[in-house]
């Protein structure tokens, strides 16, 4: 927080104001003559442009990044791949364009949080518009530098993953194709992962088409968390998440583990059966289900901008128990159990930072 209180004895004095000579000097009001010219008032304290750690951790939307790693692990569990050093650089790129487009978001909507959301970094004047934009380019060309280290199949899906975010901050996000070019953002962040573990890219398509889909709902409701949102966008975003959520859940003991070339799965410890990995992947996505399902009844029937931003903030986190049930259903539980155990990180921090 900035220093709000003034200096000692920098306040007005008890005697009351003086009156002044033409000369703007005070004089004293008593026979006594004239009172020496107090010294200057230091200036008040300010932030710099560039602003503090809390200051970018707001900016960054911290809590909203533990929801990212799961896409590049989930992106190797669905290929049939142990996650690698080069699963580790697909995480590295996707954070590093996951926050860039969360500074361009801002500095796009600058003029917009003005009015709706004074008290964001940018309009707020802790962090300058300048540095955000900058923050962007540099945590863009970042990104892309770990997806080329990870090889050029990882590159190929970051390139575009990359222009998709940029597009969406800058323009499209204002019309219909906001959602699905968001959708379409979640869907590569977890083919990136698929690309950069060596797995097969058709492989990761029907995972990536489920978290496109949540994707797609949440950011629907979103689009007007600041006025209230629509009964009908929360009543269909409830619909469709609860759909991709029975999509996930497998009776128990019917999952078919797969590995790397028919060969033993990824991350199942020994005498791990399939009964047991079916439990966990239905358990992960009844978890998942009741995540995200329950704001989003709470803003169907109540379209508020405080339910409606309630619903937005539990369909970001609902992400890391959904990550984790295609982890399972792939046949990764070790992966899956990674990744949920992320979930409780998220909330924790999102009681500090928002994540709308």
């Amino acid at each position: 927080m900035a220093f709000a209180g003034q200096p000692a004895g920098a306040g007005p004095s008890e005697e009351g104001p003086r009156p002044a000579r033409a000369d703007g000097d005070p004089v004293a009001s008593t026979a006594a003559g004239p009172a020496p010219a107090p010294a200057s008032a230091p200036r008040s304290p300010r932030r710099p442009a560039l602003g503090t750690p809390a200051d970018w951790v707001e900016l960054l939307r911290l809590p909203a990044l533990f929801t990212v790693p799961g896409d590049a692990l989930a992106g190797a569990a669905v290929a049939g791949r142990t996650p690698g050093t080069r699963t580790l650089l697909a995480i590295g790129s996707s954070l590093c364009l996951y926050q860039a487009g969360m500074a361009l978001n801002d500095w796009a909507d600058r003029a917009e949080d003005a009015v709706e959301r004074p008290h964001r970094p940018l309009p707020s004047g802790r962090i300058a518009p300048g540095a955000a934009l900058a923050a962007a380019g540099a945590l863009t060309a970042l990104g892309l530098a770990l997806a080329a280290r990870a090889g050029r199949p990882a590159l190929t899906v970051a390139v575009p993953l990359a222009a998709t975010v940029w597009a969406y901050d800058l323009g499209l996000k204002r019309n219909w194709a906001g959602p699905p070019v968001m959708a379409a953002a979640r869907s590569l962040d977890l083919v990136l992962g698929a690309a950069a573990s060596g797995g097969r890219v058709r492989d990761a398509v029907p995972s990536a088409a489920a978290l496109g889909a949540h994707t797609l709902a949440v950011t629907a409701v979103s689009r007007r968390e600041t006025q209230g949102g629509s009964t009908a966008a929360s009543l269909g975003s409830f619909v469709a998440t609860w759909g991709v959520g029975e999509e996930r859940t497998p009776p128990a003991g019917t999952l078919k583990l797969r590995g790397n070339g028919g060969e033993a799965p990824p991350f199942v410890p020994p005498g791990l059966t399939p009964a047991p990995v079916g439990v966990l992947r239905a358990a992960l996505a009844l978890g998942y289900a009741a995540t995200v399902a329950r704001p989003l009844a709470h803003a169907a029937l109540n379209s508020s901008p405080p339910l409606t931003q309630k619903a937005v903030g539990g369909g970001i986190r609902a992400m890391i128990p959904l990550q984790a049930a295609l982890s399972a259903r792939a046949g990764a539980p070790l992966t899956a159990l990674c990744t949920a155990a992320l979930a409780p990180l998220a909330r924790r921090f999102a009681r500090k930072v928002s994540v709308t």
